[in-house]
C-alpha cells in the first residue's frame, strides 16, 4: 500500500477490525444500509458520471453507484485491504463491472485532477488526521462544479447502539464518547465545524441536514449483544475484564436490547448528518 499519515487507522483496518468487518459485511450493512437511499439521492449521479466512494470498506455503496453510473464508473478508495478484498469478490460475483477499488489514505492519495463528477462516503471520513487537507484533497480529484455527499455521525446522545453500550459501565469499563469536534468518529458531529472544514478545504454551498433511521443489529437481543460485543470496541472493553464479567455483561445488554426486537430484528435508531458542498465551477 502507498504511503499513510492515518497510521493508526491503517492498523486497525488491515488487522483484527478490518477482518471482523470484511467477515460480517452483510450485517454491517443491515446496520447501515438504511441511509444508502437519502446518500445517493443527494449525490445525484448521472447515467455518465464518475463516481469517488471515500472510505468504501467493503464496497457496498460503491456498487451502487456504479449500478447509477451505468456508462460511468465508480471508485472505492479505502485503507483497508481485507474490506477491498471483500469488495472486489462482491463485485465480481454480483457482476458489477464499472468498479474498481483502491487502497489508500485520502488523506494523501495522488488523485489524477478533476478525474471525478462526484464524490461519496457513508461513514467513511471522520477519522482524517487533518480533515482540511483531506477534504482539500478529495476537492482537487473533483472537476470543477463536482459535488460531495457524506454520511456521518451526529451526536452520541442520538445514537441507540451507543446508548444501550453506556447501559455497561458499571461492568465494564466503557469511557466517555467522543464530544463533537473531537478526533474520531464524532469528529464532523458539529455542522458548523464541518462547515468551516470544507470551506477551508475548498467546497461552497455545503449543507448539512439531520437523518433519522433505525439499522437492524441482529435478529434477537441475544444475537445483537453478541454481534456489538464482538466488534472491535466491544472485544476491547471485554478484554479488560473476567468470565464473569464478560457473561453479566452479555446478559445485561441483551436485556438493554429486548424492547428493541421488533419482529425478525432489533432496530436501534441512529441520528446522522447528510452533508452536501460543492467544488467551486471557477
Amino acid at each position: 500500500m502507498e504511503h499513510v499519515v492515518n497510521t493508526d487507522q491503517a492498523q486497525a483496518w488491515n488487522g483484527s477490525e478490518g477482518m471482523q468487518w470484511a467477515r460480517n459485511q452483510d450485517r454491517w450493512d443491515a446496520v447501515n444500509d438504511v441511509f444508502n437511499g437519502p446518500l445517493l439521492d443527494a449525490a445525484a449521479i448521472g447515467t455518465r458520471e464518475h463516481v469517488l466512494d471515500v472510505g468504501c470498506g467493503a464496497g457496498h455503496t460503491t456498487r451502487l453507484a456504479a449500478r447509477r453510473a451505468t456508462e460511468g464508473r465508480a471508485t472505492g478508495l479505502d485503507l483497508s485491504a481485507p474490506m477491498l478484498e471483500r469488495a472486489r469478490a462482491s463485485a465480481r460475483d454480483e457482476g458489477v463491472a464499472n468498479t474498481s477499488f483502491t487502497q489508500g489514505d485520502a488523506q494523501i492519495h495522488p488523485f489524477t485532477p478533476d478525474t471525478f463528477d462526484v464524490a461519496i462516503s457513508r461513514y467513511g471520513v471522520m477519522f482524517f488526521a487533518d480533515p482540511v487537507t483531506a477534504f482539500a484533497n478529495i476537492a482537487s480529484a473533483l472537476r470543477p462544479g463536482g459535488r460531495l455527499a457524506f454520511v456521518c455521525p451526529a451526536e452520541p446522545e442520538g445514537n441507540e447502539w451507543l446508548q444501550a453500550f453506556a447501559t455497561l459501565r458499571d461492568i465494564l469499563p466503557v469511557g466517555e464518547f467522543g464530544a463533537p469536534g473531537s478526533p474520531g468518529m464524532f469528529s464532523l458531529a458539529d455542522p458548523e465545524r464541518t462547515v468551516q472544514i470544507l470551506s477551508e478545504a475548498g467546497f461552497e454551498a455545503t449543507q448539512a441536514v439531520r437523518v433519522h433511521a433505525d439499522g437492524a443489529w441482529g435478529h434477537d437481543a441475544e444475537d445483537a449483544a453478541a454481534f456489538l460485543l464482538g466488534s472491535g470496541p466491544g472485544r476491547h472493553l471485554l478484554d479488560q475484564v473476567g468470565p464473569e464479567e464478560q457473561r453479566l455483561a452479555r446478559r445485561t445488554l441483551a436485556d438493554t436490547l429486548r424492547p428493541h426486537e421488533k419482529g425478525a430484528a432489533v432496530l436501534l435508531r441512529s441520528s446522522s448528518w447528510l452533508v452536501t458542498a460543492d467544488r467551486p465551477a471557477h
